[in-house]
């Protein structure tokens, strides 16, 4: 598909401050292994791979969750985790038994073993034990897909994770996986306020509706706008929702993963390539406002 010439100086601008900001915050790479798994044993071993700033200091913490079937430390995965590198954070993405989708006990399962922060082998427990980690400075969480539902209930495990973002996250998927239990606002430990949901308007396992997408991200956050069919509804703080439109995307299909570059009518195509609206945009949807929105609730 051809970018408009808007559309490159945009991205091009965009790239350009990503870049001298991530200059402030020179990142090393780092990999580990914790415990995870979908039974309470937490007994296989799984990877995590991370970015960290290169200058002597304390960070804060970032913890990125794949969706089901996602290479955990594929390209749209490091695309938020250099992101929250280059913004201060000990940032990783955790692989995890994300071979099919579960009820919410069984994801809630995989959280746990992510994130109980009372479990030395867990996911958490490695990350803050970092010598350039400092989780009395917060912890925040991010995901995509099954990833996100994990993302949410994180706080269910420990309390240092002060805020989370989920991507392509609802509360009925279908009636096969209804997650409402878990999912819907104040049935999971992070308040609604301390959330931020972005959801496609093509996104199939939602829904594949912008009325839907809506609906389910409001399910989740517990919050509401006026008017008619809003494409965002945030708090003050920044919290919220937003619906992303096939308009707002490069590939024009807002679908499950409209952070890829993917093909028209496909969910979840384009797994080499990220969308530079999302990375480097300006929208409330997009990249930087997310991590920034992360930010926020964290010390420096």
């Amino acid at each position: 598909m051809r970018l408009s010439t808007r559309q490159i100086l945009r991205a091009g601008f965009a790239l350009l401050v990503t870049t001298l900001t991530s200059a402030a915050f020179a990142q090393t790479s780092f990999s580990a292994t914790y415990k995870g798994g979908s039974t309470s044993s937490c007994g296989s071993t799984y990877s995590i791979a991370g970015k960290e700033p290169t200058a002597s200091g304390k960070y804060p913490v970032y913890i990125h969750i794949g969706g089901t079937g996602e290479t955990y430390n594929g390209a749209w995965a490091m695309a938020a985790v250099n992101a929250m590198a280059a913004k201060g954070f000990v940032a990783a993405t955790v692989q995890y038994d994300n071979g099919s989708f579960g009820t919410c006990t069984t994801i809630s399962t995989r959280a746990k073993c992510i994130f109980n922060g009372a479990n030395a082998n867990s996911a958490i427990a490695k990350l803050c034990s970092r010598a350039k980690a400092d989780c009395s400075k917060g912890v925040v969480t991010g995901g995509l897909s099954q990833g996100s539902i994990i993302s949410v209930l994180s706080r269910n495990f420990d309390s240092r994770i002060r805020a989370s973002m989920g991507q392509g996250t609802g509360s009925t998927y279908t009636v096969a996986y209804n997650l409402e239990s878990c999912m819907a606002d104040g049935r999971h430990t992070q308040p609604g306020d301390r959330i931020r949901i972005i959801n496609g308007e093509r996104d199939m396992f939602v829904g594949g509706t912008e009325s839907i997408a809506r609906s389910q991200a409001e399910l989740v956050t517990g919050l509401k706008c006026s008017g008619l069919s809003p494409t965002e509804c945030f708090r003050a703080n920044g919290s919220g929702w937003a619906v992303v439109k096939d308009y707002q995307v490069n590939d024009l299909y807002a679908d499950h993963c409209f952070m890829g570059l993917g093909t028209y009518g496909a969910q979840c195509t384009g797994v080499l390539a990220v969308d530079t609206n999302y990375q480097y945009g300006s929208g409330a949807w997009a990249l930087p406002a997310t991590t920034n929105w992360l930010k926020s609730f964290v010390t420096p």
